[in-house]
C-alpha cells in the first residue's frame, strides 16, 4: 500500500475533526468545499457534477470498485466536543480534550465513515478502478445518488455499522389510503357514506396484507411490516365525514418493489372495503410523491467475495443493515454497508440525536480495513 506524498500527508482525524466542526444540515455545501479541497491537496482533483456530487476516480483495470456516503447531515447542528466517555441518555459527558470520544452532529453519521473511506482511497494502490462517490442529499431525496451513474462491480456505503459489514437493508415506500364517502346530516347516517367508518376495513386489511399478499420472509431481513401512522377524516362532530385518511410506512423485503406493493395493496383494501361495513365507501392507495425513486430493499449473498474479504480483514460478522439507505439505489450490484460508529446504543438513539458521536479509534480500524479490502480485489470469486 503507498499514495502519493500529498496523499500521505492526509490525517484521518484531524480531517474528522474539522467535517464534525462544519454545519451540514442546511446546506452540503462547506462540506462538499471541504472535501473538494482535501482531495485536490491531496493531488486527486475531484468532478462535481450537476446533482452535486463530488466524484473522484484513481486506478485502472478491469474491475471497478465504488465506495460511497453522504455529506449531509440531519438538522440542527451539533458542536464538535472531545469526551472521555459516551454522553448519558441527556447527552451529558464529562470534557476531555485527549478523549477517545467524539461528539456532534454528523459524528458518526456519516463524518466517521466519510473519513474513513477517504482515508482508503488516497492510500491504497488498488488493483483495478476505485472511484469515490460522495452523495449531497442522502438524508432527504437522494436526488444525487439517483444521478450517479457509476457502472460499479461492487460498492462500499459509508454508515455507521459498528464496524459489521451488512449485507441487506430493507426498503421504505410511504403512501397514503384515501377512502371517499358522501357527507351527510349525522342525525341521518343512512342519507350518507361513512368515510371513517369504512376505516374499520381498511385497517384490518392493513393487519391481514401481508399474509395474503405479502413476498413473505427474507432470509436476512425477515418479514416485511405495514404500518399506519397517521389518521385523519371529518370537518365537524354532527356530520358524516365525506373523507377520511391514513398514511402507511412500509419497511420492504427483495423481491418487492414500490409498484408492485401500491398495485397489490391497492387490490386488497378494494376487496376488504367491499365486504366490511361501509361496502359503498370508495378506497384508494397513493405512493407519495417524491423526485426520486423510493429505497427499495436490498441483499447481498452473505457468502459473496466482498463480504468475505470484509470479514476477513476485522470486520464484525455480516448482517442487515436497521436503517434504509443509498446502497438499495446501487443493487443489484454487490454492495455492503461499512463504517465506524452505531445507530443506536444500550442507552439510545445516536445517530440522529443529540448524543451523537463515534469513537476516534473506530474511526481508525474502520479505515484500517478498509485500506486491507482494497488493496486486493474484492471483486474476485
Amino acid at each position: 500500500m503507498s499514495g502519493s506524498s500529498e496523499s500521505s500527508a492526509f490525517d484521518l482525524l484531524d480531517f474528522h475533526e474539522r467535517a464534525v466542526r462544519t454545519a451540514s444540515h442546511e446546506s452540503p455545501d462547506a462540506m462538499r468545499d471541504l472535501v473538494v479541497e482535501t482531495l485536490t491537496d491531496a493531488g486527486h482533483p475531484p468532478d462535481v457534477d450537476d446533482a452535486g456530487n463530488v466524484v473522484v476516480s484513481r486506478g485502472t483495470g478491469e474491475h471497478h470498485i465504488v465506495l460511497n456516503t453522504h455529506l449531509d447531515t440531519v438538522p440542527p447542528h451539533v458542536p464538535f466536543e472531545r469526551v472521555g466517555e459516551p454522553p448519558n441518555a441527556e447527552g451529558d459527558a464529562p470534557s476531555d480534550p485527549e478523549g477517545d470520544v467524539v461528539l456532534g452532529r454528523g459524528a458518526c453519521d456519516a463524518k466517521g465513515p466519510l473519513a474513513a473511506l477517504l482515508d482508503a482511497f488516497l492510500h491504497v494502490d488498488p488493483p483495478g478502478r476505485l472511484t469515490l462517490a460522495l452523495t449531497p442529499d442522502e438524508e432527504t431525496t437522494s436526488a444525487g445518488a439517483h444521478a450517479l451513474d457509476l457502472d460499479g462491480d461492487c460498492y462500499v456505503v459509508g454508515e455507521p455499522t459498528d464496524l459489521a459489514v451488512c449485507t441487506a437493508a430493507k426498503g421504505r415506500f410511504e403512501g397514503t389510503v384515501t377512502v371517499e364517502g358522501a357527507a351527510a346530516h349525522a342525525a341521518h347516517p343512512e342519507d350518507g357514506v361513512n368515510a371513517t367508518a369504512a376505516m374499520e376495513a381498511v385497517l384490518a386489511a392493513l393487519r391481514t396484507f401481508d399474509a395474503e399478499h405479502g413476498p413473505g420472509t427474507h432470509e436476512q431481513l425477515g418479514a416485511p411490516t405495514l404500518t399506519p401512522t397517521v389518521l385523519a377524516g371529518g370537518e365537524a362532530a354532527n356530520q358524516l365525514p365525506e373523507r377520511a385518511t391514513v398514511t402507511v410506512d412500509r419497511r420492504s423485503v427483495p423481491p418487492e418493489t414500490a409498484t408492485g406493493y401500491e398495485r397489490a395493496l391497492n387490490e386488497h383494501l378494494e376487496a376488504h372495503v367491499a365486504a366490511g361495513p361501509v361496502p359503498d365507501a370508495a378506497v384508494a392507495f397513493g405512493l407519495t410523491e417524491r423526485p426520486t425513486p423510493f429505497l427499495d430493499a436490498f441483499a447481498t449473498p452473505t457468502d459473496h467475495s466482498l463480504v468475505r474479504t470484509f470479514e476477513e480483514a476485522g470486520a464484525g460478522d455480516s448482517r442487515p443493515f436497521t436503517a434504509a439507505t443509498e446502497a438499495s439505489y446501487f443493487a443489484p450490484a454487490p454492495v455492503v454497508v461499512f463504517g465506524p460508529g452505531v445507530l443506536v446504543d444500550d442507552v439510545g438513539p445516536v445517530a440522529h440525536a443529540r448524543r451523537e458521536y463515534v469513537r476516534r479509534s473506530d474511526v481508525e480500524r474502520a479505515a484500517a480495513i478498509l485500506r486491507t479490502v482494497l488493496s486486493g480485489d474484492p471483486t474476485s470469486v
